[in-house]
């Protein structure tokens, strides 16, 4: 059986109680969460030393303990993608495949400093939206997209990265500029690519899905309800990821999706204004 760890800000939350069942379900048992390290106790929450007794999981003391006793690594944190570079620096170093949950950094400038570290230890790694592994995308034809509109739930902080990773995935990377046209209560943000192509995500509130609009130039569009196990495929793609050590995500993707969040976050403060990538 190989040994997964798990390394976050705080144990309790919803990506560490999920993935562990996931796993041990999609490989029968072959991997397993064995390890856990919590950099701190969060009021309202379970303690870590709980949450782990809880999931029959163990805890450790030390980042380092869990690198060493692991035979892959999964960097947590989902909600604060300021911690995953400090989180990840032992990880990086160790040469085991390793994980880094969404989103993956703050800015472009913390992105190439954890590629870079990754790539001078020899460590396998990459990070992703689980949206970008939904059936709905990943049997779409990519060639000669003009125009997407993506709809989705939650804050701009923590779920623009659902709408952004599918459609990097499926229009590139070649990105011109961004323009803030949200609200304080929908945030909404115009991508331009190059040859006039663009995007734009918004995001309605909880009870608005996960959805998509696609206009080619061709002439023919399509719309798209998320409705497949996306986490399911997403699971099942990051169990091949630690057997075969070869990243799922190109990283020139995983650079332009943390510049756009960074900009992004900037436009909002000009709306209606276009900031340059």
């Amino acid at each position: 059986m190989k040994k997964i760890g798990f390394i976050d800000y705080f144990l309790d939350e919803w990506h560490a109680e999920k993935y562990p069942g996931w796993i041990e379900k999609a490989t029968g048992g072959h991997m397993k969460v064995a390890y856990a390290y919590g950099k701190t106790n969060i009021e309202g929450k379970l303690s870590n030393a709980v949450w782990s007794e809880k999931k029959g999981i163990r805890l450790l003391d030390s980042i380092e303990a869990v690198v060493e006793q692991s035979d892959y690594l999964i960097v947590l944190s989902p909600d604060h993608p300021e911690y995953h570079e400090e989180l990840s620096q032992l990880p990086l170093r160790s040469g085991k495949p390793t994980y880094i949950d969404k989103t993956f950094a703050p800015d472009r400038a913390a992105a190439e400093r954890m590629l870079e570290l990754a790539d001078k230890h020899r460590t396998p790694m990459y990070s992703t939206s689980a949206l970008r592994f939904a059936l709905e995308y990943t049997g779409l034809e990519k060639e000669g997209i003009e125009s997407i509109c993506s709809l989705g739930p939650g804050s701009f902080e923590h779920y623009s990265i659902h709408q952004v990773e599918p459609i990097v995935s499926l229009m590139g990377t070649d990105i011109k500029r961004v323009m803030w046209t949200g609200t304080a209560n929908t945030p909404a943000l115009l991508i331009a690519f190059a040859n006039g192509r663009q995007a734009t995500i918004n995001q309605y509130g909880w009870e608005c899905p996960f959805s998509m609009a696609l206009r080619y130039e061709s002439g023919g569009s399509k719309f798209l309800k998320i409705e497949s196990d996306f986490f399911g495929a997403f699971i099942d793609n990051l169990v091949g990821f630690f057997e075969s050590g070869v990243p799922a995500v190109p990283r020139q993707q995983t650079l332009a999706i943390a510049t756009i969040l960074e900009v992004g976050r900037k436009a909002a403060r000009t709306p209606y204004s276009w900031l340059d990538l």
